[in-house]
């Protein structure tokens, strides 16, 4: 859930959303909805939706590479000052991560996200009204033991979270540690959390003295997929940030899709800033302070005063490999894979009206969470349809699509009855090869985005695995950039 967003998750980012796209090229050609459909974000041919790109000035002030959520706030906080810049994207669109497809009346984002309003930095930069944000309801739907059982924010849906105290999703001390953890979060600034000792979010549950049943029917598949982590080896410093924005904000989709953030970003920044279907290949340090950018195709562009790159961690390890030997790549850790299965079924064969997400709390089976996007936006699928999305955590590579497929439907026949479940139509699967950072301890998410003189970095991998640590950390990057280079003061 991506948060992540990726990206993210990233999310609550789901991701999220922050989930997840890296910035290389990919090629995204869509069957017809009534035919099997999938599309894996991984390594993929350059995209054949190319729009037409306008000629590149040989020389700018900073190049930053990549526009995802942290590249377009890098650029958006030069603009500021008047810096000059060019915005460099692999790909046709805007987003990295955050990306939304729109396919015959439906938007599928491309992994399952929630934008949390909560977000500081996100707060600073977008303009929520615009976005259309339509609510989930504040809490979860949690099937267990054959039925679901509901969890309430109690200071959102009180009567709600009275009802819930007996159920089996945990205790009624339980239920009071939640608000004691609220407390507690919402005490501490986010530079504290962020810099806290950490433990692994699970060692922190049970220290706090969650039962068992609280861990595995609700933190597992709730922050698991928050995280793609059911083990919940994530690091608490992510866990207490992401629980501090669930308690000051409302989790959302924007009508128009995830991918009305980022492009929300760009549409402050000058038109003709980025370039798109421009990969850069390497990154190479002259003796004059300035840096080329060498692209793909082997043009080149000179950046005279230095540039950000901002892209994934991977990425940014290949491109600096000239520039220095700081970054290491996180190889010891598994990267956070996920798979996202849309479905379109009739709206009044919908078997709840609820904005709600539905959370799989037995332990069993590969559907981590699901919910009916249409029942928080109608926005998503055309008018008389409803759409279905369902999130899996890991990439299932030795299950092919068929049988993930059937493996899904079987799975929520279970949960919502076969004579519901039977009318669904797939639409299309996503399998995300890198949905967000790897965020076990040890971690540092306040890196220092300097490289070297005129090299800076950012990304939700230098701050939180959020779409807010990829705000910031563009901002970082930017900032850092102007005040060594003394363009403005900081």
């Amino acid at each position: 859930m991506t948060l992540a967003g990726a990206a993210s998750v990233s999310s609550f980012s789901l991701p999220f959303s922050h989930g997840s796209l890296s910035s290389r090229h990919r090629r995204f050609n869509f069957k017809p909805l009534n035919a099997s459909s999938q599309v894996s974000l991984e390594d993929s041919p350059l995209s054949n939706q190319t729009p037409s790109t306008s000629s590149s000035p040989k020389k700018t002030g900073v190049i930053v590479i990549g526009a995802g959520l942290a590249g377009l706030a890098a650029a958006i906080r030069l603009h500021a000052d008047k810096v000059p810049f060019l915005l460099l994207e692999s790909s046709d669109a805007v987003g990295g991560r955050v990306r939304s497809d729109h396919v015959d009346g439906f938007i599928l984002d491309r992994g399952f996200q929630i934008f949390i309003t909560g977000y500081p930095e996100a707060q600073k930069l977008l303009d929520y009204s615009a976005l259309n944000l339509q609510k989930f309801y504040a809490g979860a739907k949690v099937y267990y033991d054959g039925s679901f059982h509901r969890v309430a924010d109690p200071l959102r849906h009180f009567s709600d979270s009275l009802l819930s105290l007996a159920n089996p999703v945990g205790t009624i001390i339980d239920k009071l540690l939640i608000g004691l953890t609220r407390i507690r979060v919402l005490t501490q600034s986010d530079d504290q959390i962020l810099t806290a000792e950490e433990v692994r979010t699970i060692q922190l549950l049970r220290e706090t003295g969650f039962s068992d049943a609280m861990m595995d029917r609700f933190f597992r598949p709730f922050f698991g997929g928050i995280f793609f982590d059911r083990q919940l080896e994530t690091t608490s410093r992510l866990f207490n940030f992401i629980f501090k924005c669930l308690a000051l904000g409302d989790n959302t989709l924007p009508a128009r899709g995830i991918s009305a953030i980022p492009e929300q970003l760009a549409g402050k920044l000058p038109s003709d800033s980025i370039l798109f279907n421009s990969k850069a290949t390497s990154i190479v340090s002259n003796s004059d302070s300035t840096f080329d950018v060498i692209l793909e195709g082997g043009e080149v562009l000179k950046s005279e005063q230095g540039v950000i790159v901002a892209v994934e961690e991977f990425q940014a390890v290949k491109l600096l490999a000239r520039n220095t030997e700081r970054l290491s790549i996180q190889g010891r850790k598994p990267v956070r894979s996920t798979v996202c299965l849309y479905f379109t079924v009739d709206e009044d064969k919908v078997p709840v009206q609820d904005p709600v997400l539905f959370l799989n709390g037995t332990g069993k089976g590969i559907v981590n969470n699901m919910f009916f996007a249409t029942n928080v936006a109608k926005s998503y699928a055309p008018m008389g349809k409803a759409l279905v999305s369902v999130s899996l955590i890991g990439l299932f590579h030795d299950v092919s699509d068929e049988d993930l497929v059937k493996r899904v439907v079987e799975e929520l026949s279970n949960w919502f009855g076969n004579s519901a479940v039977d009318s669904w139509r797939y639409l299309r699967m996503y399998r995300i090869g890198f949905a967000q950072p790897n965020q076990c301890p040890p971690t540092d998410l306040v890196k220092d985005p300097r490289v070297k003189s005129g090299l800076y970095i950012c990304g939700d991998y230098v701050t939180s695995a959020t779409f807010d640590g990829a705000l910031v950390s563009g901002r970082r990057a930017a900032e850092a950039l102007l005040k060594e280079s003394a363009l403005v003061q900081v």
